[in-house]
């Protein structure tokens, strides 16, 4: 039997080299041998079905659409057609690093944690990229260590955007939070809340950076909705805590 990572792409107005740039750097990982990959796609908005034209034909990529309600909304809704026993997400702007499947594969397989993360590189409109100074060390995030941290400096001490989790453990949070933004986040910080998780100091992804991406707009920056999407995300993460056991796979 094959088992499966499925990637979980929500499109929103999605640039079509974008789309293809993300659908390469997929079809480029190597795994272990018994794994396969398939790529989810959801278009966000029943005018969004035409990105299915887009996408190529590889039956490896499953594309679907329902009403649009955001990317927290997309995703949760494809997750409804995923086979996979780990889903990895990955916004359709943006592109896995080289091997990036196989290490989170081998770290969820070698260890009893629920989610692993790796590094990231911000990749600028000139080409050039940018990473950040302030990763953690390789190695097991023991539970609760990424709300610590969000709580004490705003912000996760991982990048949301490189998690893949157990699918197992994504269902029983009930997928992403239904938010204009930071639904990616939400679902860290949850995670985390339940069981240790895992960080790679090796480049996983390449986060696209461009003036039509969502984080780029005035309203994710807006005070407002930035301090009513963290009350939510903060509250929700601090009854997980308390409320539920120690998750275990």
């Amino acid at each position: 039997m094959t088992h499966l990572v499925s990637v979980v792409t929500p499109v929103y107005r999605g640039v079509p080299e974008y789309l293809v740039a993300a659908y390469e750097s997929i079809a480029a990982q190597e795994l272990p041998a018994g794994w396969g990959w398939e790529w989810v796609v959801q278009g966000d908005g029943l005018d969004q079905a035409g990105i299915g034209a887009v996408l190529p034909g590889d039956e490896r990529v499953r594309f679907g659409v329902g009403r649009h309600g955001g990317a927290g909304v997309a995703r949760t809704s494809a997750l409804g057609r995923v086979s996979g026993e780990l889903v990895k997400v990955l916004d359709s702007d943006d592109r896995l690093a080289a091997g990036v499947l196989a290490r989170d594969i081998a770290v969820l397989a070698d260890n009893d944690i629920g989610w692993t993360t790796s590094r990231a590189l911000d990749v600028l409109p000139d080409g050039s990229t940018r990473g950040f100074d302030h990763d953690p060390p390789e190695g097991v995030l023991a539970r609760g260590a990424v709300l610590a941290h969000w709580r004490a400096h705003g912000r996760a001490p991982v990048h949301p955007a490189t998690l893949c989790i157990r699918t197992d453990l994504l269902l029983a949070l009930g997928g992403w939070m239904g938010l204009p933004a930071s639904e990616d986040t939400g679902l860290l910080l949850a995670a985390d809340a339940v069981a240790d998780g895992y960080f790679s100091a090796e480049i996983g992804l390449f986060y696209r950076k461009w003036p039509g991406q969502v984080t780029g707009q005035a309203a994710h920056v807006d005070r407002g909705d930035v301090a009513a999407r963290h009350a939510v995300i903060g509250r929700r993460a601090e009854v997980l805590a308390r409320s539920f056991p120690h998750w275990r796979g």
